[in-house]
C-alpha cells in the first residue's frame, strides 16, 4: 500500500470506538449497537471504531468480533462513515492473519494495531513489524501506541520512523499523559501521518498541539460536545475550546474512575441505550456511585453551540428493549 493512499485517510474529527453491548442473557445486543452507531453519527462523530480495546474484544469469541464487524459494517456503508477495525496481535504472523481477514469488509477503511504487547521487541523490531504488517493489510493502518498497557515505550523518533512506513496512516497516542514525545512528533510530522488523542481527559491540549482528531471512550457520552470541540479547535476558536476542553477532561474523568468500559455502559445504561450495563470478566460492572458521578459531569455540560456542530442529533424511537 503506497503512502499516498495512507495519507487520503480522513482522520480528522472524533471517532467513537463503540462499546459491544449485551442482553441480559449474556449475548451481544445486535440491535443496540447498531443503534448506538446510528446515534453518534447522527450527533457528528467523524467515524467509528469497531473491536477496540472498549469493545471488551479480547472477551470476544470470533463469531462475536465479526457480529461487531458485521453491525458496524453495515451502519458505515449506509452513512458513508469511516469505519475502523482493531485488528492485529504480539505476534507478527498472527498480526498478519487478523488483517488479512479484514478484508471480508470492504466497509473497512483503516485498521488499529497496537503497539505488541509484552514481548517487548526493539524499536527496530517494532518498525519491521509495522513494515510487514503494512505490506499485508489491505487498509492503511493506525498504529495505537499505548505503553502503559504494551509495556513498550516508544519515543518521538521512534514513532516518526513508524509514519514514514508505507500504509501507515497514523497513531492513536495514549501515553497517561501529554508529554515531550507528544509536543515533539507533534512538531515534526512526516508527511501524511496523522496525530489522534487517545487519551480522553488529554484531548483538547492535544488537539491544541495539533492533533487532527482523537478516538475516545468517553465520546459515547456527549458525541456533539466533543465534536465541537475538535471543531472549535481547528477553526482557532481558542475562547470557545478552551472552557468546552476543561469540562469535557472532568467528564472522561469520571468516566474512566473504575476500568473502561464498566461506567461508560453503566451510562448508556441508565439512559436507555443499551439493555443492560454488563461487562465481561475479568471486567466487573462500574459501581452506583461512579455511574451517578459521570450522569452529574454529563448534565451538567451546557448545550453545544450549533455553529461549530459536525453533525446533527436527531431524535427517534427507542428500540424495544428500551421500553
Amino acid at each position: 500500500m503506497t503512502q499516498d493512499i495512507a495519507a487520503a485517510l480522513p482522520l480528522h474529527g472524533v471517532h467513537v470506538p463503540l462499546v459491544t453491548p449485551f442482553t441480559r442473557g449474556g449475548d451481544i445486543a445486535a440491535e443496540a449497537l447498531e443503534a448506538l452507531a446510528h446515534e453518534v453519527l447522527d450527533a457528528g462523530a467523524a467515524g467509528i471504531v469497531a473491536l477496540g480495546t472498549t469493545a471488551e474484544t479480547a472477551c470476544l469469541d470470533g463469531a462475536e468480533r465479526d457480529l461487531v464487524t458485521d453491525v458496524c459494517a453495515r451502519v458505515c456503508g449506509e452513512r458513508g462513515a469511516l469505519l475502523t477495525v482493531g485488528a492485529g496481535a504480539s505476534g507478527t504472523r498472527a498480526a498478519e492473519a487478523s488483517l488479512a481477514r479484514l478484508g471480508r469488509w470492504p466497509q473497512a477503511r483503516a485498521a488499529l494495531v497496537t503497539v505488541p504487547a509484552f514481548v517487548r521487541p526493539s524499536a527496530a523490531g517494532v518498525s519491521a513489524h509495522f513494515e510487514r504488517l503494512a505490506a499485508v493489510s489491505p487498509v492503511p493502518l493506525i498504529v495505537y501506541h499505548i505503553p502503559y498497557r504494551t509495556g513498550q515505550p516508544l519515543d518521538a523518533a521512534a514513532l516518526r520512523a513508524l509514519g514514514a512506513l508505507p500504509g501507515v496512516a497514523g497513531v492513536k497516542y495514549a501515553t497517561g499523559a501529554v508529554d515531550q514525545d507528544a509536543v515533539e512528533l507533534l512538531g515534526d510530522l512526516p508527511t501524511g501521518f496523522q496525530v489522534l488523542a487517545g487519551d480522553d481527559a488529554y484531548v483538547s491540549p492535544m488537539l491544541a498541539l495539533g492533533a487532527r482528531g482523537a478516538i475516545l471512550a468517553s465520546a459515547h457520552l456527549a458525541t456533539d460536545r466533543f465534536a465541537e470541540l475538535a471543531a472549535a479547535w481547528r477553526a482557532g476558536d481558542v475562547a470557545r475550546a478552551r472552557p468546552l476542553g476543561h469540562a469535557l477532561a472532568r467528564l472522561s474523568a469520571a468516566a474512566f474512575a473504575e476500568p473502561n468500559p464498566a461506567v461508560v455502559k453503566g451510562v448508556l445504561h441508565a439512559q436507555g441505550r443499551i439493555p443492560a450495563p454488563d461487562v465481561r470478566l475479568p471486567l466487573l460492572p462500574a459501581s452506583e456511585a461512579a455511574v451517578t458521578a459521570t450522569m452529574e459531569r454529563l448534565a451538567a455540560l451546557t448545550e453545544p453551540s450549533p455553529g461549530l456542530r459536525e453533525g446533527q442529533i436527531h431524535a427517534g424511537k427507542s428500540p424495544e428493549w428500551a421500553i
